[in-house]
């Protein structure tokens, strides 16, 4: 599973401080512990599964301005907060989406897609004993389980600060949505944004957030003819 546009902007509007510690959980090919970094954290620790994900982010770590504030674990997230006794500023995941949907021929496109080795209540469980008493949970959901998910979080004392649903287009009805939690209870801020203007098109608002990590934005510079 490689970089989607609902991902790279869900990484670049992380809440994430200068200085703030990161656990970036199930990171894939590292992209939003790499924006996390770019956001200016001050150390980053990456956590996946699967070993062929897991050397990938460590590639991409290794390549990027940032390597001395990332690290790459290969570790499963359950063992992972079961062993550290270290707590983080801001948790930030894009879990498998699917529970009980048909698959494909493709054993890592499943571990990547599937709740089968990472569970909502897994995740949550985690996350509680990973998480600062003032910290944030970032996490990138399908926009029907969302609902669930912080009612389930709430039971672990986590509660819904901030809910950004993504939609391609305004006509459209969002399908992800962007969850921040934290163990204070405070009135829930509701935002919709949508992606594209037209086709291939961004936003004001999501090329504002897209500019600082996306190559289709630089300017090029200019040539003088003197």
């Amino acid at each position: 599973m490689k970089i989607c546009t609902d991902g790279l902007l869900f990484g670049a509007m992380a809440p994430v401080k200068p200085g703030n510690t990161v656990l970036d959980i199930g990171t894939g090919t590292g992209v939003l512990a790499l924006c996390a970094a770019q956001l200016g954290a001050g150390q980053v620790t990456a956590v996946e599964v699967t070993q062929e994900a897991y050397q990938e982010a460590a590639l991409n770590f290794s390549n990027s301005l940032w390597a001395h504030r990332l690290t790459a674990v290969h570790q499963d997230i359950q063992a992972y907060a079961q062993a550290t006794d270290r707590q983080y500023d801001i948790i930030i995941s894009n879990p498998p989406f699917f529970e009980q949907h048909s698959k494909a021929d493709d054993a890592l496109r499943n571990i990547a897609r599937h709740t089968d080795c990472l569970s909502y209540d897994d995740l949550i469980v985690a996350v509680d004993k990973c998480l600062s008493p003032d910290g944030l949970f970032y996490v990138l959901l399908p926009a029907h389980v969302a609902q669930s998910f912080s009612d389930e979080a709430q039971k672990a004392g986590l509660f819904l600060n901030r809910q950004v649903s993504y939609r391609g287009f305004s006509h459209l009805q969002a399908k992800v949505t962007a969850l921040t939690l934290s163990r204070l209870a405070t009135k829930c801020e509701m935002d919709v944004l949508t992606i594209y203007q037209s086709k291939s098109v961004y936003t004001a608002t999501s090329t504002l957030y897209l500019q600082p990590f996306l190559l289709r934005f630089a300017i090029a510079p200019t040539i003088s003819t003197l």
